[in-house]
């Protein structure tokens, strides 16, 4: 009668009647396999021998009785858990450690549960509410004020101001006129209706007007060179019975020189000086 040899792959001992373990088709007794096979658990630092069932996670090892939650300690066997700088954690301690906290509430926000972000914070999406009616605002449009943030209807209600010319609701910025409002956009020379908001502008009963429109319509023409008086930036001017002139135009009709702060003679509707205007039939 001929005898089997089975023996163990790595010490050659005699596996006849013994418990062992089989890799790669050969066999290995359990202290052998447990020697040269076995990983090391990541929290002992034991090996995790045959008889132990081996938890693996990206290429790190753990003994069942091992494989928990780095801070609160509970089991995560068969249980959802998330990893931070290699460390293990439940759902719990992850959300509490790791995710956002509601501006609001104050309270984590699960991963996995949708959240709003505004101007660097977050909300649960059922905190992130209209200021005056509580309704969710989600992705429609809002606007701020106060620290608050409301939907554009109840702020239009609420807070808006009106544009004096279109009627509409001006939501920012604006330009104000004799304590009114326009959109930058409405406020217009009420001549060539051109654009005002970066113009220099006069007004006249109230309504503005470009400086060429005001020139043209009401300004003093000058009775030497028939120009406009504006009066714009300290420019200075004479009035004498009903007419004007500029400053630099105020000069004796016959020799030229200027007449500013000097005495003058008039005749019909010329001026003179006094040595010009002393030959001829003048009134002083």
């Amino acid at each position: 009668m001929t005898t089997v040899q089975f023996d163990c792959q790595y010490c050659t001992a005699s596996l006849l009647g013994k418990k062992y373990v089989l890799r790669d088709d050969s066999p290995y007794c359990v202290s052998c396999y447990d020697h040269i096979f076995s990983n090391y658990c990541e929290e002992c630092k034991e090996p995790i021998e045959s008889d132990s069932k081996d938890l693996c996670y990206k290429d790190r090892h753990w003994h069942e009785g091992c494989f928990k939650c780095t801070k609160c300690k509970h089991s995560l066997v068969e249980k959802p858990f998330a990893a931070k700088d290699e460390r293990l954690l439940c759902t719990e301690c992850y959300s509490n450690e790791c995710s956002s906290r509601c501006f609001h509430c104050k309270r984590t926000i699960m991963p996995g549960s949708r959240k709003m972000e505004f101007k660097g914070n977050y909300w649960h999406e059922t905190c992130f509410v209209c200021e005056h009616c509580r309704q969710p605002i989600g992705t429609k449009p809002l606007i701020s004020k106060d620290n608050g943030n409301y939907c554009v209807l109840c702020f239009e209600k609420e807070f808006a101001q009106h544009c004096n010319f279109c009627k509409k609701v001006i939501t920012s910025g604006g330009v104000t006129f004799r304590d009114q409002l326009w959109h930058k956009e409405c406020f217009l020379c009420s001549g060539c209706r051109k654009e005002l908001c970066d113009e220099a502008f006069m007004s006249k009963d109230d309504y503005p007007f470009c400086l060429d429109c005001y020139h043209y319509l009401y300004a003093k023409k000058c009775a030497a060179c028939f120009k406009p008086i504006t009066g714009l930036r300290g420019a200075k001017f004479i009035c004498f019975q009903d007419r004007q002139w500029h400053s630099e135009c105020f000069n004796c009709g016959k020799c030229s020189v200027s007449l500013v702060g000097e005495g003058f003679l008039t005749h019909n509707k010329e001026i003179f000086c006094r040595r010009c205007g002393s030959g001829a039939d003048a009134d002083i």
